[in-house]
């Protein structure tokens, strides 16, 4: 069965802010509720409701966001079998196992045959080392040389990799973001290495949206609640409709994704929320389109046309039929 997959958003005008400024490193003070989300599915809905009806939105008020899961880490690994190993001081700033990199060349021949590559206006990635290397590796650019006017978006070996350079030539722009990390506090996988670290290791990734060097989000002995990641994926997709790009990719984590998308759809066919809510696995990829049903955060439409260019009479058929019964039954 065929499933089209969008989430529905209406916007209050306070939510958004200029998208040249810097994003607020704390999670802790929740973002304005957002009145109405909804995850739709057009097959399903036809199947089990006869009474449901498509919608229509303007394209200049939709965004296309493709949501990625890192792959495989070094602390998934022994974390599947027993969740305390995350707490394993060695598994600080996990970086992806051999098999993360091939999951890694199997999901960037996807979007390559697919044709999503040539789609991507932005990438924005979690600024870890996992995601990092997924981000590059998935969306970088082919065949890295050594060049002094093309800077690479991976370091050669980056982050014990055994992998050569990343080029950044032709590939769409990466930025990292912090607000889409992964659950905060105690893990030390969790706990990002210095900006400055990371510039050398991704020198084209830009981190100019990132306020601290030193990670000051990441307690020790605090760890964040669900209400709390969920409050910062919310606002997280509100600070994307400051963003002038309409086709996003997003690399990020299976807690942040999983506690954000649990929140939306409670207005839509349990079996639509279900599927939108359900795990991520390492690598996987979903598409989906949001929607914005106010008129706070969308820019004009770059393709709509306005007709009647040259002007003339474009009398509409049925404005026309009226207007001859008016004429009728004045003369009779």
């Amino acid at each position: 069965m065929s499933i089209t997959t969008s989430i529905v958003l209406n916007f209050p005008s306070h939510c958004f802010s200029s998208s040249s400024s810097k994003l607020r490193s704390s999670s802790t003070s929740p973002p304005a509720r957002l009145s109405s989300l909804c995850f739709s599915s057009l097959s399903a809905f036809s199947e089990m409701d006869s009474g449901a009806t498509p919608s229509l939105f303007p394209l200049h008020r939709c965004k296309t966001i493709h949501l990625v899961r890192h792959a495989q880490g070094i602390h998934n690994v022994e974390g599947d079998k027993n969740y305390k190993a995350y707490l394993n001081p060695d598994y600080f700033d996990a970086h992806l196992t051999p098999l993360g990199w091939q999951q890694v060349d199997n999901l960037r021949k996807h979007v390559h045959t697919s044709g999503l590559y040539k789609k991507i206006d932005l990438v924005i990635v979690s600024p870890l080392l996992r995601t990092l290397q997924t981000a590059v590796g998935v969306f970088g650019g082919e065949g890295y040389t050594d060049r002094l006017d093309v800077v690479p978006l991976m370091a050669a070996n980056a982050g014990n990799s055994k992998r050569p350079a990343i080029s950044s030539l032709d590939a769409p722009p990466i930025l990292a973001v912090e607000l889409c990390r992964e659950h905060l506090g105690v893990h030390p996988c969790d706990r990002r290495r210095s900006i400055s670290e990371y510039q050398y290791l991704f020198p084209a990734v830009d981190f100019s949206l990132i306020e601290s060097d030193e990670d000051v989000l990441w307690k020790a002995t605090v760890r964040e609640t669900i209400e709390e990641v969920t409050a910062r994926g919310l606002k997280f997709l509100n600070w994307l409709w400051t963003r002038q790009e309409k086709e996003i990719a997003i690399v990020t984590h299976s807690g942040f994704l999983f506690h954000t998308l649990k929140a939306l759809g409670d207005d839509c066919h349990p079996l639509v929320k279900r599927e939108i809510g359900k795990h991520f696995a390492n690598c996987e990829l979903r598409s989906m389109v949001i929607v914005d049903k106010s008129m706070a955060g969308s820019d004009p439409s770059t393709t709509n046309y306005p007709g009647k260019i040259p002007s003339g009479l474009d009398l509409p058929s049925d404005a026309a039929d009226d207007k001859n019964l008016e004429n009728g039954s004045s003369n009779s």
